[in-house]
């Protein structure tokens, strides 16, 4: 037997297959791009997403034949919502979280609810980028839509009802809508209330590790798996990476470096409301129970991507453009506001910045200028967390961005901690492999799957010299929004 996790992401889709000895028998992946039908809107296409999802198991699972997966689990991106009728069809694209659509209505709850008592209730910071304002802007600009749907599906309960199971999200997921208690660790009444928004169009909320159904008889025929496959809820990408980093237990942290990058430390309990209000920062549930996270996060992979794309045609590698990075840190600055930026300040009225450019500056400055102010749009956050008493001696680094060790090591020589990179660094789609050896008694507890999955590769120290100079460019780049804030709402 063996387990198949699976990865949905804004740009991508993965799936991998692991033996019960921890072995990475199959990989399968697709890439496919955000649609932007007009200004400030952003999209996937469900339907095609959907197909690729599909098209990943199937390759996976012709691989697996000698050792067949028997159970399935999916870490999935968070707030985009597709529309679903009572037949299964979809009924349109989801949005987004960069999609500003509805930001009217955030506005509203703001000034009706206030933030600290929708805190008190919904642990987020109030934005535009969860799925709540836009179902609102749906019910106001598309009400065909809207009054056609029978479910609002988060990306992994859309797999999950897909494949043959039952519509359920889980507590991390449902935490994304902005109309979830969680402490009552279901829909809120106060917040649907509030909304307007129909509780039957929402999925129960049930605990990562939930078995959610097992793979149609249909479907599985479909995809080349065996019957009776079953299917384990999942959870948000981020809380599935941290358990793919081997992250069990209060006081460890992973940065995720995918498409848009992400720290996330895990507590013990739920903070304490005020420090973590006070300092933009966001409470939600982890894949194990009895523990919660918080996101750091922001555009990252996205703006190296669009380096490649816009410098190098897209037709070099990320291994030759890092090797043209320069040894030393560089005199530029890059303002990462290219999208509306992530937690704590969720500024959505900016722009990208690149500043200190002269007739002699070279594409790699540039690269490792993009690399290192990414990597200073989290310090501040960091050292709000060392305040309060939440601090880390490491970062575990995973996603695509940390097979560069230029990059890790730029990020270790800024923030002056550790990162370690594990074996294997896909731990979206191992986290989901891991809960799905859990939830079906493959293992006693999740140690055991890190055990048996989780390993060291490498671990890149800060250099103290390079850290002080890194410390002096951070006092400049904080100086940068400021001074220009007016000019970049303009544009």
């Amino acid at each position: 037997m063996s387990l198949l996790g699976l990865d949905v992401g804004t740009s991508g889709c993965k799936a991998a297959a692991y033996s019960l000895d921890g072995a990475c028998l199959a990989t399968a992946y697709r890439e496919y791009d955000e649609l932007h039908p007009r200004p400030n809107w952003a999209e996937l296409d469900s339907r095609a997403v959907m197909a690729f999802v599909f098209e990943t198991i199937a390759e996976v699972a012709a691989e697996t034949k000698a050792d067949p997966v028997t159970a399935l689990c999916v870490s999935t991106m968070g707030e985009a919502m597709t529309p679903v009728s009572a037949s299964g069809e979809i009924l349109g694209n989801s949005m987004l979280g960069v999609d500003l659509r509805g930001a009217a209505h955030v506005d509203r709850l703001k000034e009706e609810m206030g933030q600290e008592a929708f805190y008190a209730i919904n642990p987020n910071i109030l934005a535009p980028n969860y799925s709540l304002p836009k179902l609102l802007w749906m019910r106001e600009h598309d009400p065909e839509t809207y009054g056609q749907t029978w479910k609002f599906l988060l990306w992994g309960d859309l797999v999950y009802f897909r494949l043959g199971g039952r519509p359920v999200t889980s507590h991390s997921h449902a935490n994304r809508t902005l109309l979830y208690d969680i402490r009552g660790e279901d829909w809120s009444p106060t917040l649907l209330e509030w909304a307007g928004i129909e509780r039957e169009k929402l999925p129960d909320c049930v605990p990562s590790g939930t078995i959610a159904g097992t793979v149609s008889d249909a479907v599985a025929e479909k995809l080349g798996l065996s019957k009776g496959v079953q299917i384990v809820v999942g959870g948000h990408d981020q809380c599935c990476n941290s358990l793919g980093a081997g992250i069990c237990e209060a006081g460890q942290a992973v940065c995720g470096m995918g498409t848009v990058e992400c720290i996330t430390p895990t507590f013990g309990h739920i903070p304490e409301a005020a420090a973590m209000l006070g300092n933009g920062l966001n409470v939600e549930h982890h894949l194990l129970k009895g523990l919660y996270v918080s996101f750091i996060y922001n555009q990252s992979g996205v703006l190296v991507k669009w380096f490649r794309d816009t410098f190098a045609n897209g037709e070099i590698s990320y291994e030759a453009l890092t090797a043209e990075m320069p040894e030393t840190p560089t005199r530029l600055l890059v303002l990462p506001h290219f999208e509306i930026t992530g937690a704590p300040d969720f500024i959505t009225n900016s722009a990208g910045l690149i500043a200190g450019l002269r007739t002699n500056t070279q594409r790699g400055e540039i690269l490792k200028a993009i690399m290192e102010s990414a990597t200073f749009y989290f310090a501040e956050s960091i050292d709000a967390l060392r305040a309060m008493g939440i601090d880390t001696s490491e970062f575990i680094a995973t996603g695509g961005g940390a097979k560069s060790d230029a990059w890790l090591q730029i990020k270790a020589d800024i923030l002056g901690i550790p990162f370690v990179r594990p074996k294997i660094t896909e731990c979206g789609t191992l986290g989901a492999a891991i809960l799905a050896g859990l939830a079906t008694g493959a293992f006693s507890d999740a140690k055991e799957g890190i055990e048996v999955f989780v390993e060291r590769d490498r671990v890149f120290e800060p250099d103290p010299g390079r850290h002080e100079a890194y410390r002096d460019l951070y006092g400049q780049y904080r100086k940068v929004y400021p001074a220009m804030k007016d000019v970049l709402a303009a544009l």
